[in-house]
């Protein structure tokens, strides 16, 4: 697999489309931080790692309006691609939906939100939009 970031957004994804309560993915560093960057958020209703062999899988529990059934997530694209990565600093910080959804960075500082990166005044890889 050459993009796994891009393979945990589209496995949500589907998940949302298809009207799943929960949806499972092999687990890493990177995309624990992002699933607890969305949990944080509030895009996620909540997470769990499980052991099992021969990697560990991350359970996720995605999260519908409780009325409409719509997803709590609208939309979840990639931005920076292992052929062509995209990287801000804190002047040119990318606004999702002017200002109603999230960017997820990359930093020095971990794995945190556009508007956490302007709090720290640190740029970074941007690697999807949220909203």
């Amino acid at each position: 697999m050459t993009d796994p970031i891009a393979d945990y957004l589209t496995r949500v994804r589907n998940a949302y489309l298809a009207g799943h309560k929960t949806v499972e993915v092999p687990a890493s560093k990177m995309k624990m931080e992002i699933t607890r960057t969305l949990h944080e958020k509030g895009y996620i209703l909540a997470y769990k790692v499980v052991e099992a062999q021969p990697c560990n899988i991350i359970k996720i529990a995605l999260k519908y309006h409780p009325e409409t059934k719509k997803p709590a997530i609208k939309k979840i694209e990639r931005v920076s691609t292992p052929g062509l990565r995209q990287y801000t600093d804190v002047a040119s910080m990318p606004r999702v939906l002017n200002g109603l959804g999230i960017a997820i960075l990359s930093t020095s500082k971990g794995i945190i939100t556009d508007k956490e990166a302007k709090e720290l005044n640190v740029g970074g890889e941007v690697l999807c939009y949220v909203y």
